[in-house]
């Protein structure tokens, strides 16, 4: 669940660019959504660089058969917001790594990823050691913040992970400038 959740993280701070360019991609891995924003992107910076602070909250959290304290704590974890801070380099905004649309797993591919005019919609599917994930991604942007509701549900693979779904929000804000050197 945490992969999960970084994996998004690295996503939503690449929709935060104007509304100018548009992108869109059909059956593409990360490495294609990846070329293609740069591409939208031409020369210029496709997204504003800086430091973003993204609050991320779960709204809804299920696993069928979890224990009662497992249970617990997850309820515990639902409505509570938590508050990231990343930086976006100039070189990171004009030519995104492929990671920032898929993350390190090279099994996922994009059933589709629109993004243009405002607003960003996509839907993952990643498949690894025999579990599936669907991850769908919906929101507006604008040049300095963003809103994006997504949510995530597993099949197959561990009995205990199989039929997990979960929801969440972002709402994020460039905050300031930074050079990268911030996270070293």
């Amino acid at each position: 669940m945490n992969r999960t959740i970084v994996l998004l993280a690295a996503v939503i701070p690449l929709a935060a660019c104007d509304s100018g360019p548009e992108v869109s991609a059909t059956n593409a891995t990360g490495q294609e959504v990846a070329e293609k924003v740069a591409k939208a992107g031409g020369t210029g910076e496709f997204v504003r660089p800086g430091k973003w602070a993204s609050k991320v909250t779960i709204e809804d959290m299920s696993m069928p058969g979890m224990p009662p304290e497992a249970k617990a704590h997850m309820q515990g974890v639902i409505g509570r917001a938590d508050t990231h801070e990343s930086c976006l380099t100039p070189e990171e905004a004009k030519r995104p790594k492929e990671g920032f649309f898929a993350g390190t797993n090279k099994n996922c591919r994009y059933e589709h990823f629109n993004m243009g005019n405002g607003k960003i919609d996509a839907v993952m599917k990643c498949t690894e050691e025999g579990m599936g994930q669907t991850m769908t991604m919906a929101g507006t942007y604008s040049p300095d913040t963003y809103q994006m509701t997504m949510a995530m549900k597993s099949e197959g693979g561990a009995a205990a992970a199989s039929g997990m779904t979960m929801k969440m929000r972002v709402d994020a804000k460039r905050v300031g400038e930074c050079d990268g050197s911030e996270d070293a």
